[in-house]
């Protein structure tokens, strides 16, 4: 296939590499910016350094941007995207954005089909990228109403680049588990680093730390672009997240070792019922 990556950050690049390491697709490359694409050609992750016209010949585009920006760059490029062409973005929520992209999608007679790597690091840019990157990793697909013959080429594809689960499920459901399994714990790293103890905790810390504050490296403008675009499914894990932390607080509070023991094997018996 001809595949257009829109967006040459973490996520674009490493679709990019990992194209170019597991498949025989000619990978084509658009951003907005130079220096990502002149790295992209020097270390052979795109065949070609393209813009918007590559689209024409493009049997998949791939959009690797923030939600607003994959949107936006589909509203203003979709006359040249061909009708046999499957559209995905890789974007971390789906209830905004999905219906926006699949209106667009049956205005001008192309596929799109939603999809979300979860495979990521603290890190961001193109230099962060790696052909690994998503071995191992899940891949949430939204069909949107897809046919099955196009999803299925998208399903195909991710496991050729190393994915290893491929989950279906539809725009409301992803974006409320991607509130508890993401976006809930870079809320509470965010919040865990601005303690007054973070600046002099060296000496004092080894892996609790380490686990807890990894992800508050976070990239600000994306992270709050997924925030509010989210907010009534992150705003019900705050409110559950806060409801359990006023209970261990109000046993501490009132000296209560046997409520707290209690609180505390209850979330030991749920993770060891987990098995992981």
């Amino acid at each position: 296939m001809n595949i257009v990556i829109s967006g040459l950050g973490i996520i674009g690049g490493s679709y990019a590499k990992a194209l170019k390491k597991y498949t025989d697709h000619y990978i084509i490359g658009i951003n907005r910016s130079e220096q990502p694409l002149q790295q992209a050609l020097e270390c052979g992750a795109i065949d070609k350094a393209g813009s918007p016209e590559d689209l024409k010949t493009a049997d998949m585009l791939i959009l690797g941007t923030f939600p607003e920006a994959a949107v936006h760059f589909v509203e203003e490029n979709a006359h040249l995207i061909p009708s046999g062409c499957i559209v995905c973005d890789t974007c971390g929520i789906k209830s905004r954005i999905c219906p926006q992209l699949s209106e667009l999608a049956a205005k001008h007679g192309f596929t799109f089909v939603g999809v979300h790597p979860m495979a990521g690091k603290e890190k961001n840019g193109f230099s962060a990228s790696e052909a690994d990157l998503f071995v191992g990793a899940s891949c949430i697909i939204v069909p949107c109403g897809a046919d099955e013959d196009k999803v299925e080429i998208v399903a195909k594809l991710a496991e050729k680049i190393g994915f290893s689960q491929i989950v279906y499920t539809t725009p409301e459901n992803h974006d409320r588990m991607i509130a508890f399994t993401s976006q809930i714990p870079h809320v509470i790293a965010c919040a865990y680093v601005q303690s007054p103890c973070c600046p002099v905790h060296k000496g004092f810390s080894a892996g609790s730390y380490r686990d807890v504050s990894r992800v508050a490296h976070i990239n600000e403008k994306l992270w709050a672009e997924l925030f509010t675009e989210n907010r009534t499914a992150l705003l019900q894990e705050i409110d559950v997240l806060s409801e359990k932390l006023a209970a261990i607080r109000t046993a501490l509070e009132n000296d209560d070792r046997g409520k707290l023991e209690e609180i505390l094997a209850e979330s030991r018996r749920i993770k060891e019922e987990l098995g992981e």
